[in-house]
Formats: C-alpha cells, sequence, structure tokens
C-alpha cells in the first residue's frame, strides 16, 4: 500500500524568516508539546515550561514591534504560528492567542512611557497574560459590566469580579475592563494590573469538558490598587480597547480552530489508511474518501479565511467583517471536522486511547470564546444588511 501519511501543511509564506520561523514551530511541537498532551490534558496540567520556552523562542511577542521585544511579524504569518502550535496542542495555540490578546491594549494604546517600561517584559521576558472583560453577569453583553475601578488619590481602587478567564491564577498581569464612570460602553476604562496585586486572587479553575489543562477561572479583585500609570489610553475608552483586541483576538481563534481541525484530519487519514476491513484500507470505500475530502475543504476554505483577514489587517484595511466571518466558520468547520474523525475511527474515536475524542471535545469551547457564534452571526448582519431597526 502506498503511503499516503498526512504531510506538513504547504503554506504560502512572505518571506524566507516565516519558513524558518514555522519550521521552528512544528519543530517545537512535535518535540515539546504534542507528545504530553494527551497524559497532560487529562491531568489537567497547564505546562508553563512551554510557555516560557515560547518566550525564550521569540514566541510570544510574534505581531508585536520588535522595539520592545516583538517579533515584527506580519498577522499572516503569526496567526499560522498560532495554527501550528493548536494542532500540537490547543492550550498552547489558544494560551498564545490570549497572551497576544492581553498585550493588545498597551501595545495599541499605551502611551510610549508605559510601552517602554512593560512591554519587553510581557512579550519576552517570561511572562504570561490575561484579558479580563467577561463577568458572571456580563458575557456578550459586555458593556453592562460592574467591576468598578474609582479613582482614590493618584491612583485608582478596583472591586469585582471576572469570569472565564484563561490563565486566571497563573497569569502575570491582567488587562482589565473596569467601570469608571456611567452605565454602558462610554463609562469603562482598561488596565494593567500585576498578578501580585494586593487583593488578587483566583477561584479554584473551572471543570470543562475539554481544555482541562488551561486553567479557566473567575479572577477577584478586592480593592486591588493601582497607580494612574496603569490606566492604558484615556477614561471611558476601554470598551473601544476591547474590542479592537477582539477583532484581532478572533482570527486567533480561527486560526486555531483550523490547527485542532487539521490535527482531526490527520489523525483520521492514518487511521484510515492503516486500518484495513473487508481486504482493504478503509480509506478506499468512497463514503469515507468522500468524508475526507469535505474535510480537507473545509479547513483550506476557514485557512484561506482567516488568512484573508489577517492581509487586510495587515494592510491597515477594515477587517472587523471578515474577523466574524473568520472566526464562524473555523470554528464551525472544526466542530464538525472533529466530529467527523471520531466517526471516522469509529468505536476507536470514542475512546481515550486516540486524540479524536480530545479533538472534538476541545472544538466546543471554540464556538463560544471571544464572541459566540450567534454573536458573530450578528456583527456579520450588521455589515451586511445595517444595524438593526430599533
Amino acid at each position: 500500500m502506498p503511503d499516503r501519511a498526512p504531510q506538513p501543511v504547504d503554506r504560502l509564506l512572505p518571506t524566507e524568516e516565516a519558513r524558518d520561523l514555522i519550521s521552528l514551530v512544528r519543530d517545537i511541537g512535535q518535540r515539546e508539546i504534542a507528545p504530553k498532551a494527551a497524559e497532560e490534558e487529562d491531568a489537567g496540567r497547564f505546562p508553563r515550561e512551554v510557555f516560557s520556552l515560547l518566550s525564550e523562542s521569540g514566541l510570544l511577542g510574534l505581531p508585536y514591534d520588535s522595539e520592545y521585544g516583538g517579533g515584527d511579524q506580519p498577522y499572516e504569518v503569526y496567526l499560522q504560528v498560532l495554527e501550528e502550535l493548536a494542532a500540537a496542542r490547543l492550550t498552547v495555540g489558544l494560551g498564545v492567542s490570549v497572551h497576544t490578546l492581553s498585550c493588545h491594549a498597551l501595545a495599541t494604546f499605551g502611551s510610549k512611557e508605559q510601552q517602554v517600561e512593560h512591554l519587553p517584559a510581557m512579550l519576552g521576558g517570561g511572562l504570561l497574560g490575561a484579558y479580563c472583560l467577561s463577568e458572571p453577569a456580563s458575557g456578550s453583553d459586555a458593556a453592562s459590566l460592574r467591576t468598578k475601578a474609582v479613582r482614590d488619590g493618584d491612583g485608582w481602587v478596583i472591586t469585582g469580579t471576572k469570569a472565564w478567564i484563561t490563565h486566571g491564577g497563573v497569569a502575570d498581569f491582567y488587562t482589565v475592563m473596569a467601570r469608571t464612570g456611567e452605565e454602558g460602553p462610554r463609562g469603562i476604562t482598561a488596565f494593567l494590573v500585576p498578578g501580585n496585586a494586593e487583593g488578587l486572587s483566583a477561584a479554584a479553575p473551572e471543570k470543562k469538558m475539554g481544555m482541562k489543562g488551561s486553567p479557566t477561572a473567575q479572577v477577584h479583585f478586592d480593592g486591588v490598587r493601582v497607580g494612574d500609570d496603569r490606566r492604558i489610553g484615556e477614561e471611558g475608552q476601554g470598551f473601544t480597547i476591547a474590542l479592537s483586541a477582539l477583532d484581532s483576538g478572533r482570527l486567533g481563534i480561527a486560526a486555531c480552530a483550523i490547527g485542532v481541525a487539521q490535527a482531526a484530519l490527520d489523525e483520521a487519514v492514518t487511521y484510515a489508511t492503516e486500518r484495513r476491513q473487508f481486504g482493504k484500507p478503509i480509506a478506499d470505500f468512497q463514503g469515507l474518501r468522500f468524508m475526507l475530502a469535505d474535510m480537507a475543504t473545509q479547513i483550506e476554505a476557514g485557512r484561506a479565511l482567516y488568512l484573508t483577514a489577517a492581509r487586510l489587517k495587515d494592510a491597515g484595511r477594515p477587517f472587523a467583517k471578515q474577523a466574524a466571518m473568520a472566526k464562524l466558520h473555523c470554528t464551525d468547520t472544526a466542530m464538525k471536522v472533529t466530529t467527523d474523525a471520531v466517526q471516522i475511527l469509529g468505536g476507536y474515536g470514542y475512546t481515550a486511547d486516540f486524540p479524536a475524542e480530545r479533538f472534538m471535545r476541545e472544538a466546543k469551547v471554540l464556538q463560544i470564546v471571544e464572541g459566540t457564534n450567534q454573536i458573530q452571526r450578528m456583527v456579520i448582519a450588521r455589515h451586511v444588511a445595517g444595524p438593526e431597526t430599533r
């Protein structure tokens, strides 16, 4: 039987440096991440040492300015790095995406002085970030958040609870959206809060159906004091900052989703070409061949969609609609492809002896985080048909 094992994704990359970067990431993924993924996910172990390695390798600040320790890489390259990391282990790929999201506010809206003081450590100093927008009672309706920041002398006192925080309890810094003024989106301000600030604590991690190695927890702010030099942007600008970050973050989720889908397809192809029934590989049966063809086509379409959005961003053009489309399509694709991979593996796909069931459990959360897919449809519809009538 000819060798039909999956091959690395054939990527169209803009530079030789980008090709070397992808090769480095694949090597780290195959050597340091994937071999431990199943065991550590089952144990709920967070791989902090992997993030330290990624930081040392210059992979935690890829889309940011090299003046502050970033990698000066366009988003189309950064997202393909995320895809490779997520294919090795979603906890790592999504963790890098969240860290990048956490740096966005300071890197984009911070003052020069703030960037000089904080960004080098955030981008390449081994630190890990978390992004705090959602709360127990405000998820999709983020503008209704209740966490407050009250002026106190030359600083602020933050009180409230954030929910569903990736890296909650293990992060070294938190980008926090808090209410400083009126109700609604115009009363929200962004702050950079150290992870060891007095009064900051995290609840026990949520018990999740997937991504058990990535801590997701409520984060409590009990009179946390920060100086005004920790305020990012202007008072009342926080919601604008948050939405700007989420447009980029949705592309990170889209890339991670395609990484998980690609890993599931690779597993299905390997199994289907090795598993024999009725005297031949099951990959020779038309029903399965068509499933594999559909899976591969949807993955390629998703990859093209997120890269189109990334290239618009890199060109300085509006990309919010395409980011929402990419997040919607890629995460729906991941759910469909991983479910089909379980089906192709049959009974083995339903066991923890093979990674297909883990991929399926992990894919589900991608349809929820950083704006549910129902919210993405609302965003897309507003671009296509205009805002809803009141």
